[in-house]
């Protein structure tokens, strides 16, 4: 039972539009197919009730006209009473069994009601494929008599019939399909408007047109849309609130320090101060590269930005090198991209003292950018970890060198708004690779 349920949720498709279209057809072919098995019955017992009257008149006046004619002339008319389920045999027949047929039974009994008071008979069915039955009676002079009777079920089916039967299932087919279309396009419209609703929750309205159920949805998804954005507006502004007041706390606390007459304890809190200061301004930066507002895209020389960015690097006496070239322009928001390319470099330095970037185009047109350090690294199991907020290694790259955990949070963030991939590897050879996969066309 458990392998038939298996084998049965296979089967089962798996979008709501296959579902519902499976359900509503089978449902429709179902019916149909009821309904055209109820018309045939009917049409086929309307059509015995008529033979059956038919050969009831017809019977009884050949048996008459055969009982008057002179016996040599019999056999001439039998041909003439011939009908296309009975004949007229002079003679005694085929012997049999009693018929069991509810059609063979119809018609001998119909033959008994018409003649059966007139002349004795006897009925018997005919062995054979085919459905076939005998009456037996003997003529007034004495002659036997044979009805030999092939009783038909019903009209046979025209030739057409089958093509008007595949072209209604077509007809249903194509209107179940439009009509679940028409039912599930409202939802693949939510799913791409909430698809639409990247990492900077920006809303796309959705149109509020359609039936009434569909313009409710509609109406509530944009109210949702504008509440979760009023939200995350209203978040920004406390934390910029936030960092810009701490900033006055924070100066006069250096100011202190700076007239405080022991050195030691002077530089360590003059280092906490500028760590909360720096965590204050990241965490800032942070929830603006997850929910500000986006740079528009425009197509930049990544050649020449790369070049820029590693000259600003050499010129501060940084170990920054640039391998490789794009080759072509590429659509893309340049602020966001200098900066993801900025933290990735700044993580290389601080960590390694040397970064290289490797520059490469793909198969999609896109371009592959690789920023290379030499570095301890980062284990395999902590490698997705890093890019949470705040985490921090234990190990090499704690809150002992620097850094408040918002970097790699930051450049990922910053990588999903223009439609890039940020991951981290570890390098055979040592070190750290970040390869950052730009698209061809930022979205």
């Amino acid at each position: 039972m458990r392998r038939l349920s298996a084998f049965l949720s296979r089967l089962w498709p798996d979008s709501l539009f296959a579902r519902l279209a499976l359900i509503l057809f089978a449902g429709l072919a179902v019916a149909h197919t009821l309904s055209f098995t109820l018309t045939v019955t009917e049409r086929n017992r309307a059509t015995m009730d008529v033979m059956m009257g038919y050969i009831h008149r017809e019977v009884i006046s050949s048996v008459a006209l055969l009982d008057l004619l002179p016996a040599e002339e019999r056999p001439q008319w039998l041909p003439r009473l011939a009908r296309n389920s009975y004949r007229f045999i002079l003679g005694p027949g085929e012997s049999g069994g009693t018929p069991d047929a509810e059609l063979s039974r119809r018609a001998a009994a119909s033959i008994s009601e018409a003649i059966g008071r007139d002349y004795p008979l006897s009925v018997n069915a005919v062995p054979g494929e085919r459905e076939r039955l005998q009456v037996h009676l003997n003529l007034s002079d004495g002659t036997p008599l044979t009805i030999d009777l092939m009783p038909m079920r019903g009209l046979p089916l025209s030739n057409w019939l089958p093509y008007v039967l595949g072209a209604q299932l077509a007809i249903l087919l194509a209107c179940c399909w439009l009509a679940v279309r028409v039912a599930t396009r409202p939802l693949r419209t939510l799913a791409d408007a909430a698809d639409a609703l990247g990492p900077d929750l920006r809303p796309v309205a959705v149109s509020e047109e359609g039936p009434s159920e569909v313009r409710r949805a509609a109406r509530a998804f944009n109210a949702m849309q504008r509440r979760i954005a009023a939200y995350i507006d209203e978040r920004i502004r406390i934390l910029g609130a936030i960092s810009h007041d701490l900033q006055t706390p924070i100066t006069r606390m250096r100011l202190r320090v700076d007239l405080m007459d022991d050195d030691n304890s002077q530089d360590r809190l003059r280092e906490d101060l500028l760590e909360l200061e720096d965590m204050a301004k990241e965490g800032l930066q942070y929830a603006r590269a997850m929910h500000g507002e986006r740079e528009a895209a425009c197509v930049v020389d990544l050649d020449n930005q790369l070049d820029s960015l590693v000259l600003d690097y050499t010129d501060c006496g940084a170990a920054v090198v640039l391998a490789g070239r794009a080759g072509a322009p590429l659509r893309t928001r340049p602020k966001a991209l200098r900066r993801i390319l900025n933290n990735l470099a700044g993580n290389a330095l601080k960590f390694a003292g040397y970064a290289e970037l490797v520059v490469a185009r793909n198969a999609d047109g896109g371009v592959v950018i690789r920023v290379l350090d030499r570095g301890p690294g980062i284990p395999e199991d902590m490698l997705e970890a890093v890019f949470e907020p705040f985490f921090r290694l234990e190990s090499s790259r704690n809150r002992a060198t620097g850094g408040s955990g918002l970097g790699l949070a930051i450049a990922r963030q910053l990588a999903v708004s223009i439609g890039a991939t940020l991951t981290l590897h570890r390098r055979s050879e040592g070190g750290l690779e970040a390869r950052l996969v730009l698209p061809a066309v930022c979205p």
